[in-house]
């Protein structure tokens, strides 16, 4: 149902006014909204929200990847979920609608969450006026009620202190949980208990309309599968109900490494076909990596490999050129801690890893789950965290993960030898994607993720981008049929490719919840 927001003459002609002089080229920066502060007349809805301060702008127009830049007129701080839909439904409403993009963590590294002469949304604002209400755990345990502009590290403490967790991740908590759910959130869990946009029970959405509205499976079920994965582009997500699972205490920690990719792959594959939610024997995260010559083997990650075992580490490396991670996660308590250790055994028993390099850890729940951070602060310490992320992130379907490896990761990656941060491929199962979601993902029951998440300069970004274009011409060669994932493309044509047999619903859906074309334009795929 669309709730209606009376929005007052005075501040339409305020807003409109400003608009056309901004178009006009008389005021580069919405200047007129100031004049509204100064008259006997307050005005109602957002303006006071709006703010044009040139930190608060410059802020809004960029983001992680230090690549795109989008200036937008304005942006909303807002203090209640009524304050956006205010917003959306003047632009819906006016004769000269602006565009509008939400901004939680600002983790995008192409601009996707950003709005060239719109208003971006400051979801972190709405933090600050939740008073302590933005994660609700159920009496029961069983759910949470979570604002779209929490952070998943925030979810994970306020869970822990009931004794229970969300059991889909991903590897970096610091992003917001309306983010993750646009996109799809996934990490080394995601084999067992699907991607994040997997595990949720309903979500409360503004819509393109300025529509407030509950969505579930049996609820507005259209809106609820279009938003999942849906890149923004169906909706503002102000809240989401995400099913929680009593928490373990602490995990065993385990890390393998392999010459061979066929054997890295082939246990891998083993390892997540025993993948059942409630499967005891199943494991409970698994992830691989590219070890590359890039100094020590913890340059990128939390420190895991004893130090006095780099130094072999490191030969293997230069022997070889790339070593194999298979990283893989048993969760367990102090009931379960007795029969851990021959479980693990009874798992990894008959993988293919070298001889002497299987390395493990036993760590808390939390700290397993919150790894990354470390690797944040060191890299902040130097320097090499706000720089340009010319990230790219690939589906490869199972069947062509082999060629894959020789045509990417030893005939580009190895030999332009310019990699800095992780490459990750691990694989993952179709079954536990939901494909009525607007998600994308290879028409394969096995599928990779790969992930090249690489830092560079700016002075040399240019080389790392040269990099992704010749991995994707290569694909598109050789005839592998990836999917991106945080999808990047700058044509209509592209994004249909994309989108494949799921474009025309896609479409329809964006004019059912969005027909004026509003949200998330820096995604462009409508705008």
């Amino acid at each position: 149902m669309a709730v209606s927001f009376p929005v007052s003459s005075y501040f339409s002609a305020i807003f409109i006014i400003g608009r056309l002089m901004s178009i006009v080229g008389i005021s580069k920066h919405w200047n007129i909204m100031n004049i509204s502060f100064k008259l006997s007349v307050p005005p109602l809805g957002v303006a006071d929200k709006l703010s044009v301060d040139p930190s608060a702008v410059e802020s809004a127009s960029r983001d992680f990847g230090h690549i795109a830049k989008s200036v937008p007129k304005a942006v909303l701080h807002p203090s209640s979920v009524q304050d956006i839909a205010t917003l959306v439904k003047f632009s819906y409403d006016s004769s000269v609608p602006f565009t509008v993009a939400a901004k939680g963590h600002g983790h995008s590294v192409r601009g996707q969450a950003m709005a060239e002469n719109g208003v971006v949304v400051d979801m972190a604002s709405m933090k600050k006026h939740r008073n302590g209400t933005g994660i609700r755990v159920s009496s029961d345990g069983l759910y949470a009620d979570v604002g779209g502009e929490q952070l998943w590290f925030d979810v994970l403490n306020a869970t822990l202190k009931h004794g229970v967790a969300p059991v889909s991740w991903t590897d970096y908590l610091y992003l917001t949980v309306g983010g993750t759910l646009s996109n799809a959130g996934i990490s080394g869990q995601t084999f067992r208990f699907g991607p994040q946009i997997s595990n949720v029970y309903e979500m409360d959405v503004i819509t393109g309309k300025a529509e407030i509205v509950t969505c579930s499976p049996k609820k507005n079920s259209e809106l609820f599968y279009a938003v999942l994965g849906g890149l923004g582009q169906f909706g503002i997500i102000t809240r989401a109900r995400i099913p929680l699972e009593p928490a373990p205490k602490r995990v065993k920690w385990v890390r393998m490494l392999y010459k061979d990719f066929s054997g890295f792959t082939r246990d891998q594959e083993l390892l997540v076909s025993i993948n059942g939610r409630r499967d005891r024997n199943a494991l409970d995260y698994v992830e691989g990596s590219l070890l590359m010559d890039q100094g020590s083997p913890d340059n990128w990650r939390s420190s895991f490999f004893p130090p006095k075992d780099h130094k072999r580490i490191t030969s293997l490396i230069t022997n070889h050129g790339i070593i194999y991670c298979l990283e893989v996660v048993k969760h367990h308590d102090d009931q379960s801690e007795d029969t851990l250790d021959k479980e693990m055994r009874q798992l990894l028993k008959g993988l293919s890893y070298m001889p002497g390099f299987m390395f493990e850890k036993d760590v808390l729940y939390a700290e397993f789950l919150n790894r990354v951070e470390s690797g944040e602060v060191k890299l902040r310490s130097k320097g090499l965290w706000d720089v340009p992320h010319p990230w790219l992130n690939l589906f490869v379907p199972k069947s062509q993960i082999a060629d894959f490896n020789d045509g990417v990761f030893k005939a580009i990656v190895l030999k332009r030898n310019i990699t800095k941060g992780p490459v990750l491929v691990y694989p993952m199962n179709k079954q536990k994607w939901d494909d009525r979601m607007s998600a994308v993902i290879p028409d394969e029951e096995i599928f990779y993720a790969v992930g090249f998440l690489l830092s560079s300069g700016f002075e040399d970004r240019e080389a790392f981008d040269d990099q992704n274009e010749e991995i994707l011409q290569f694909c598109d060669e050789a005839g592998i049929r990836v999917k991106q994932y945080l999808p990047h493309f700058t044509s209509r044509d592209a994004w249909i490719h994309h989108f494949g047999s799921k474009w025309e619903t896609f479409q329809q859906r964006k004019h059912q919840f969005d027909p004026k074309m509003l949200l998330s334009p820096g995604q462009r795929i409508f705008n």
